[in-house]
């Protein structure tokens, strides 16, 4: 009796519009679409610590802030009562005239006069207010004591102004001094009609009033300061300038012990900010040691001046000093025992870019080397250094125009410190949290031009779009995938920034059909990465690259194996962009279909070698593998089978595991058509499919199960392979393999299904084919097939089993007994 014996069908997956079962979802991944991985873009870290670093388009620029710079004590102004932009104002024109109706017999016409000053002398002002006197002069002023300011009797009310005043401490405010010294805020409130609030012909009448309400108040606050200055504050700061004129081996630990003596007595006095009014003699005495050049007392000089609110030149030059410091590694030590980062990020929370904003570069910066740092890293977490920088980057992207400049040189100092936090794994959380990721998209619209801007962000994003908490917070960002196209387009020819956004997206699409068909339908999608793929595919053979004649220098072969590296790895990341944007059913059809696609990536396979090029030919080959799923007759990969074929041999026969795999698996595919088939027999490529099965990997053995089940459908085929012993192999596969792996098993029995169709007789031998059917009989029991699997992955293995295995497991049994006992 002859027995009926089908064929299996091609190995091909199907998409089945019926709910699925999670082993069919799985089944379905594994035959065809796979995301491809790739080693995320490699960024060595800059040996020098540099504002901007060589690469940095700023280079050229005459007038970009330096990293080099010397600080003496010359350079701050001792009494720190400079506006707070910086700048001198010009003096005022404007002389006030005293009221011509006061009485010849008030006795305050009489004015009192301050002590004569030899500057003022000289200008021939000496019957006039004091003006403004320069930062050299102050030291030479005796305290009056015994005069009430003048202003308090020319301005009635004034005195509840001062008051209210005093514990203001912004940047701005310049401080009031108790004897006859006037700073240019000062005058400014005493010239009648500005901003004095009562008009000059009314000043008699409130002065006796405003007189007796001030008075007692003010004497007790300045008895209770004078006491504080006399008994602590002034033996403190003698005592600096005696051990800073000293000589002695520990001086230098003294005097840091001292300034935090002066920060403490100044805490608890409430006199620190701007609420001392001799902090002017504070600061001069704590400037002067700046020039003893000591890291670790100009730490501690640094951190003090900015306790007590220095603005304007002295903030600036606080903040250089701090920076100077940071840009030795041997120094990060002392920003590990100082508090003086709590500083510097208040720094950066309180000032504003149009009044400090290079004060606030030179600090940013100095956070950029610190970070860089794993202690001071985590440091900086704990301080909530992430929330700081996420108020920072508001206020810069709403800066005016005037300002947009230094606002770039300090987003590029910000968005490197950010690319550092982001190596901590507990940063992650953080930079969702604030919503920093779509912060940063908002910098990249309003910088778009600024490649350094735009490089330290694309290195952000490559980093943490590998975490799937921060590659969902990216995708919510509307317009992400537009702003990154026009990035890609704008800044073609930037590879370090183009293979990162390239990365970025090839994450975001890795395991998100919703991100791959967003970023297809982006205006220009495809053209942009179509043009890119054809620019670095082509770079090397520019007509514009010198041509060498003779042989190449040692240097000049280093030089363009590195360029070609840097090409391929753009290459590698876009073509894993397309691989993973064509899992999605409405765009792999439209890519199948596309010519310069389909061009570009058969050009690689041709122009490419696997020794030099290794991981770009696995992803193109994975790509072709993943638009071979689909056979619209519009596909011109469809139409270009052969070609691929032909082109698939270099990898298959080369010596990388991986080429071989991704290889055998566009031939499990491709193996459908009639002429492939004929192709890969003639070719002898079956004989090393074969050979394929005695790889110990699970994957291998699938995908040449494959492609022996698919030349297995042409009868001429079956005796060719019986004579390389494939049978055979595929028996011991089973028995090795089986157990584990259900799908692979399935597939392993199609596979000698269709081969058997002549005959197994012809196929094993008498005690192959009855080993065989032993171990078949085995798996076909649930409970010995099962037996071995543990308990909560029970299910899952069952239903592969159920669906891959058992029906065709069931046919094969039949087709190897014996005709009698099948009678």
């Amino acid at each position: 009796m002859e027995r009926k014996h089908g064929i299996c069908s091609p190995f091909i997956p199907q998409r089945n519009t019926l709910r699925k079962t999670s082993a069919e979802i799985v089944n379905e991944a594994r035959h065809s679409l796979r995301v491809q991985s790739t080693q995320r873009p490699f960024t060595p870290r800059n040996g020098q610590r540099q504002l901007f670093g060589k690469s940095s388009f700023r280079t050229d620029d005459d007038n970009r802030p330096p990293s080099t710079f010397s600080l003496h004590a010359q350079n701050f102004d001792a009494p720190d009562s400079r506006p707070g932009s910086g700048t001198r104002l010009s003096p005022l024109d404007h002389k006030p005239k005293f009221p011509v109706s006061c009485d010849a017999e008030d006795p305050f016409k009489a004015f009192p006069k301050p002590p004569t000053d030899p500057l003022e002398v000289k200008r021939g002002l000496a019957g006039a207010r004091p003006r403004l006197l320069r930062a050299g002069s102050l030291t030479t002023l005796p305290t009056v004591e015994g005069h009430t300011d003048v202003k308090e009797r020319l301005n009635p009310g004034l005195g509840q102004k001062y008051l209210s005043a005093k514990g203001l401490t912004t940047a701005d405010h310049t401080e009031v001094h108790s004897g006859p010294r006037r700073t240019a805020s000062e005058s400014r409130i005493m010239q009648p009609g500005v901003d004095s609030g009562v008009r000059p012909t009314e000043c008699r009448a409130g002065w006796r009033t405003g007189l007796r309400n001030v008075d007692s108040t003010t004497s007790t606050e300045e008895d209770a300061e004078s006491l504080v200055w006399n008994n602590a504050i002034a033996p403190l700061l003698q005592q600096l300038e005696a051990v800073a004129t000293g000589s002695s081996e520990g001086s230098m630990d003294r005097l840091c012990d001292l300034c935090d003596s002066l920060h403490g007595t100044l805490a608890e006095a409430d006199m620190l900010g701007r609420r001392c009014k001799r902090r002017s003699g504070i600061l001069r005495t704590l400037f002067r040691l700046i020039d003893l050049n000591s890291a670790q007392l100009n730490l501690h000089i640094a951190k003090l001046c900015l306790a007590l609110c220095v603005s304007g030149n002295n903030l600036l030059n606080i903040c250089k000093l701090i920076f100077k410091i940071s840009r030795s590694e041997n120094n990060d030590i002392l920003f590990q025992n100082n508090s003086i980062i709590d500083s510097l990020l208040g720094v950066l929370s309180s000032q504003d870019v149009s009044v400090s904003g290079e004060a606030l570069l030179y600090c940013i910066g100095t956070l950029k080397f610190l970070s860089g740092n794993s202690a001071i890293l985590r440091l900086l977490l704990d301080k909530n250094c992430l929330g700081v920088a996420q108020k920072l980057i508001q206020r810069l992207c709403v800066v005016k125009d005037t300002y947009f400049t230094i606002a770039g040189h300090i987003l590029v100092q910000l968005t490197a410190t950010l690319r550092n936090l982001a190596d901590h794994p507990e940063s992650r959380p953080l930079f969702v949290s604030f919503s920093i990721l779509s912060e940063l998209c908002l910098v990249l619209r309003n910088h778009r031009k600024d490649q350094d801007i735009c490089t330290n962000i694309s290195r952000i994003y490559s980093k943490l779009s590998s975490y799937s908490e921060c590659r969902f917070a990216l995708a919510q960002t509307p317009g992400c995938y537009q702003l990154f196209l026009e990035l890609l387009s704008k800044h073609h020819q930037k590879q370090d920034l183009v293979v990162r956004l390239l990365f970025t997206l090839g994450n975001l699409t890795a395991k998100s059909d919703e991100a791959r068909q967003q970023l297809f339908q982006c205006e220009g999608c495809v053209d942009t990465l179509l043009q890119l793929y054809d620019s670095y595919q082509r770079r090397s053979d520019s007509p514009h690259a010198p041509q060498q004649k003779g042989p190449l220098s040692l240097s000049k072969s280093n030089a363009l194996t590195v360029s070609l590296q840097e090409d391929d790895d753009v290459l590698v990341k876009l073509v894993r962009v397309l691989a993973n944007m064509c899992i999605h059913p409405s765009v792999g059809p439209t890519l199948a279909s596309n010519t310069a696609c389909i061009q570009l990536l058969m050009e690689t396979l041709e122009l490419r070698s696997v020794h030099e090029s290794e991981e770009l030919l696995v992803n193109v080959a994975a790509t072709i593998n993943n638009l071979s799923f689909y056979q619209e007759e519009s596909s011109i990969l469809r139409h270009s089978q052969l070609i691929i074929a032909k082109l698939m041999l270099k990898l298959v026969l080369s010596s990388s595991m991986d080429a071989m795999l991704e290889a055998t698996r566009v031939y499990g595919n491709l193996s459908q058509s009639k002429d492939v088939r004929d192709f890969i027999m003639q070719n002898k490529v079956h004989q090393f499919v074969v050979t394929l099965l005695d790889s110990k990997s699970t994957e291998m053995c699938f995908s040449a199960c494959g492609v022996l089940t698919n030349l297995a459908l042409d009868p001429p085929n079956r005796v060719s392979l019986s004579l390389e012993g494939a049978a055979p192999k595929l028996a011991d596969c089973l028995k090795d393999f089986g157990a584990g792996d259900w799908q692979l098993a399935g597939q392993v029995c199609r596979a000698l299904w269709n081969m058997f169709g002549c005959g197994s007789e012809k196929l094993l031998d008498t005690h192959e084919r009855e080993s065989l059917l032993e171990i078949l009989t085995a798996y076909s029991d649930e409970e010995d097939a099962l037996k071995w699997t543990e308990a909560d992955a029970r299910d899952f293995h069952r239903s592969y089993w159920e669906l891959e295995f058992l029906p065709i497991a069931q046919k094969l049994i039949k087709a190897l007994q014996p005709l009698d006992l099948t009678a």
